[in-house]
């Protein structure tokens, strides 16, 4: 492990992050007042960069040798904590939880203003989109008085709330391709481990083409969204800009404590449909259709079709539920389940009802949409529906050997061979991820002993999929600050590792990953384990 390498990645990143900080006290001054944006920004303005420069004075003038998988897994690790630790500052410092600037309030107090603001920060960085401000934890929220406890919040605040999850959306990292390629190299071993961002099927001859494409994708399909919101929707302009920048992240932060159903409107909530849905598809397939190939590659694509086919069947499988049940005429069945039906496979998180009234076969459904997630190369959270639709395939092919034993079938995904290390790849991430979910469940029961087994199951399921709510005591229309500190830190941590897809996570703790090695051993080693671990570029081509 070559730390100075390290250093360089995370020390430009902490720089990087000081301008949106910038931008976000400017806001601040101007929609709220210039005392709150000092108290909120100026602290984290300095000590941002002033980290950066200490970590970029440990590394060597001389970054002409690429970079290699081990560092890059281990910057791509490591810059989500770091990038959520300097995004909770202006929570804990502007007062949007009890702070060192919060008066009176005693020092434990301002200890689980801390941790409310990390858990914040995570679910934003992470697109999560699960939320601790209530009236119990934010001072600025009087019981029985504030109606509104998010919209009560500084608009400062509560824009730069929302900026995590879209910085966080496409991936820090993707953003980081576009400068980092140009210093030390290895931009594809860095998109590599950042397994959740868009897809490695390259778009322009240079990676850092690719990127700089995909960004601006990004940046379209938000704007475009914002307009809709702000004219067919009739959305305030900050509204408006604020759900335009946590839909396409699939994130889920809303302005309101009733989130979308707060404006109680059918084109606010179809603009938002379709802007989920399609964050939900491999970027690469948007902007083929955006480069003038038409719909063709996109309904070509097994996973595309896939997932369309899964959220009708879901859909439909629903608004029976409701139907039969009495609780909805269809109209209302229909409008309602549509929008937590993609709401939920998409990981966005958004609710315009309370879905916990409803039959227990919904729950079910919406339980098996948040393990799931959307497709492989979007912002979506889950599994994604390209690993199921693999392990599927290697499912049926061993149940035909059995009957045929000498039968020679390969597993195919667009009528492509998918080769092993593809195929073993699939099947370690979802053994870590039951395995997890397993353990995980049992540590979060230990530290909520009053919680039912619906609550603890769909909370670490709703935070290895970043979903954001969960059902039971932390459904749609509550919030997650009645957990502990153990509660709160262990759902981040699996934030953390679901946001990385598990494996990236797991190779940054093992201590291999750590040991020091001369050159020459670190590139045996680094080819040897990583190569076996992912697919190449090729491969992910071919998938």
């Amino acid at each position: 492990m070559r730390k100075d390498v390290l250093f360089l990645i995370l020390g430009w990143t902490l720089i990087a992050l000081t301008i949106p900080l910038f931008i976000c006290g400017l806001a601040t001054a101007w929609l709220d007042n210039i005392e709150l944006a000092l108290y909120s920004f100026a602290l984290p303005c300095v000590i941002s960069p002033a980290l950066g420069i200490i970590l970029l004075s440990f590394t060597r003038t001389n970054t002409s040798e690429r970079l290699r998988d081990k560092e890059a897994f281990a910057a791509v690790g490591l810059v989500w904590p770091i990038a959520v630790f300097i995004g909770a500052l202006p929570f804990w410092f502007g007062g949007m939880f009890n702070g060192p600037f919060t008066d009176g309030v005693g020092l434990m107090d301002i200890a689980r203003g801390g941790i409310n603001s990390w858990f914040e920060s995570m679910s934003g960085f992470t697109t999560t989109g699960a939320t601790v401000i209530s009236h119990e934890m934010s001072p600025n929220c009087i019981p029985g008085v504030t109606e509104d406890c998010i919209n009560s919040q500084a608009k400062g605040l509560l824009l730069w709330r929302s900026l995590t999850q879209w910085f966080g959306g496409m991936g820090i990292i993707m953003l980081g391709m576009m400068i980092l390629s140009r210093v030390i190299g290895g931009g594809m071993a860095l998109a590599r481990a950042e397994l959740t961002g868009p897809s490695l099927s390259r778009l322009r001859p240079k990676l850092r083409q690719t990127a700089l494409a995909l960004w601006g994708l990004y940046i379209v399909l938000t704007l475009v969204e914002f307009v809709l919101l702000s004219t067919i929707g009739d959305m305030s302009i900050f509204d408006a800009f604020n759900h335009a920048l946590t839909t396409l992240p699939t994130g889920g932060f809303s302005t309101h404590d009733a989130s979308v159903g707060y404006f109680d409107s059918v084109a606010v909530e179809l603009i938002i449909i379709i802007f989920m849905f399609l964050a939900g598809v491999n970027f690469t397939l948007l902007w083929m259709v955006r480069d003038g190939q038409g719909l063709k590659p996109m309904l070509k694509d097994e996973e595309f079709r896939s997932y369309f086919a899964y959220i009708l069947i879901a859909l439909f499988a629903i608004v029976v539920s409701l139907v039969v049940t009495g609780q909805y005429k269809v109209g209302s069945a229909l409008r309602n389940g549509l929008f937590q039906v993609v709401s939920i496979a998409t990981s966005t998180g958004f609710g315009t009802e309370d879905y916990m009234p409803w039959p227990v076969a919904t729950h079910i459904i919406l339980f098996i949409l948040m393990v799931i997630g959307a497709c492989a190369g979007s912002t979506g959270g889950g599994i994604k529906l390209l690993r199921i639709n693999l392990a599927f395939k290697v499912a049926m092919r061993e149940l035909v050997r059995i009957a045929k034993p000498r039968k020679i079938e390969r597993i195919r995904m667009n009528g492509e061979v998918v080769e092993r290390n593809q195929i073993g790849l699939i099947v370690g991430m979802l053994f870590v991820w039951v395995g997890l979910f397993g353990i995980s469940s049992i540590l979060l029961a230990i530290f909520l002993p009053d919680a039912s087994f619906e609550s603890i199951t769909t909370l670490v399921a709703s935070s290895l999929g970043n979903t954001g709510p969960a059902m039971g005591e932390f459904g749609p229309s509550n919030t997650w600050a009645e957990m502990n500190f153990g509660g709160l830190l262990l759902t981040s941590i699996l934030m953390w590792f679901g946001r990385l897809e598990l494996l990236t996570a797991v190779i940054l703790l093992h201590p291999s990953t750590w040991a020091k090695e001369d050159k020459e051993q670190a590139d045996r080693t680094a080819v040897a384990l990583f190569k076996r671990l992912l697919p190449s570029t090729n491969d992910k081509k071919k998938s």
